[in-house]
């Protein structure tokens, strides 16, 4: 019979860990991508590996709404403030679009 392969991260092992609060990034990079329907904040280390990201639509707003800069400028806040917590000190911040949500970001 074939040995069973070992299971990474079980219980059994005792490599059990929160990958969210092992993180230390201190800079990070803020891509801003702003249509005119919706404003997506993404925000990624220096290598590219997304750390956390949030959209105006995860928050609750629908429809025309969605491309407002009052919606954005919650999404962005929201993700920060989760991002700030984990260790953010410096971020470089990269706008894409033409939507009303490029200026409330900032």
């Amino acid at each position: 019979m074939a040995k069973p392969i070992p299971r990474v991260g079980s219980r059994r092992n005792g490599r059990i860990s929160s990958r969210k609060t092992g993180r230390r990034i201190p800079k990070e990079v803020i891509h801003v991508q702003a249509s005119f329907n919706n404003t997506i904040v993404t925000v990624t280390d220096v290598r590219g590996r997304v750390v956390s990201w949030s959209s105006a639509g995860t928050y609750g707003f629908r429809g025309t709404r969605r491309g407002t800069t009052f919606a954005a400028q919650t999404a962005a806040g929201n993700v920060i403030r989760t991002v700030v917590d984990q260790g953010m000190q410096r971020a470089e911040v990269m706008i894409k679009g033409p939507g009303l949500g490029r200026d409330a970001t900032l």
